[in-house]
């Protein structure tokens, strides 16, 4: 066992430790060189935010220490995530977060990853999960319409204007994700807070800008009329909310 540790070492630093502090005001990730986790130890002080990995599935922590609003961030996995604890203290506005990442123009909104929560003893003010799903993405802008050529003073007509193009609607916010807990059984249901609302649908895409007619030109002979300008683009819809996802709570 000493042997595979030394081994794992040169991979991780933290692959076979036992304690594992993130200090104040400060941001450690665990490695991802494993999927499966055993900590004897785990503090986070005020401020401090521990995350772990999308290929991480099970955490195992024998004492757990959250400061003051310090944060265990999830990243988002299609794979659930078990995280097991013997005993935690949890200061107040302490919080785990699995919640969904944001859509982009290039990527669609993740939903919260889905969550195996156990803790055996627990002294908090309050257990605080946030499981939401990510905001859609927003729509595409529509295109400005082109301006329209100016007249000429051998020809009277000024140009119209190019019609902006519509824009596009926003796209679904992810889902929330199904959260399992288990908790002692003295501990107060009005001390749990968990959120595993939808997200947000995605912004419209505005309309795009009308192109202005070609400008009046006066000449010589005659003065040519300027062109009319297009039409605004559509605005589109925005994007429906995410499905909220499901609470489960099991008393030890």
């Amino acid at each position: 066992m000493r042997k595979l540790c030394l081994l794992a070492a040169f991979i991780s630093p933290l692959a076979c430790a036992q304690v594992v502090s993130v200090e104040t005001n400060s941001l450690m990730r665990l490695p991802n060189t494993t999927s499966t986790l055993q900590l004897e130890r785990l503090e986070v002080a005020d401020y401090g935010t521990l995350l772990i990995p999308s290929n991480v599935t099970e955490v195992t922590v024998g004492e757990l220490h959250l400061g003051r609003d310090a944060r265990i961030a999830i990243v988002p996995s299609a794979q659930v995530l078990a995280l097991k604890i013997n005993r935690a203290e949890l200061a107040e506005g302490s919080q785990i977060t699995a919640r969904g990442a944001p859509g982009t123009y290039l990527k669609a909104a993740r939903s919260g990853r889905n969550l195996d929560l156990q803790i055996k003893v627990l002294n908090a003010p309050q257990l605080s999960v946030d499981a939401r799903g990510g905001a859609g993405a927003p729509g595409f802008v529509g295109l400005d319409g082109a301006n329209g050529q100016a007249p000429g003073c051998t020809w009277g007509q000024a140009g119209r204007g190019a019609d902006g193009s519509n824009g596009s609607d926003g796209q679904p916010g992810a889902p929330g994700a199904l959260v399992r807990l288990q908790v002692p059984r003295d501990y107060p249901a009005e001390q749990i807070k968990v959120e595993i609302a939808g997200g947000e649908g995605g912004t419209a895409g505005l309309g795009g800008k009308p192109g202005a007619g070609g400008k009046a030109k006066g000449c010589f002979v005659y003065k040519a009329d300027g062109g009319k300008s297009g039409r605004p683009g559509v605005d589109g819809q925005p994007g429906p909310a995410g499905v909220a996802g499901s609470v489960t709570i099991q008393r030890l």
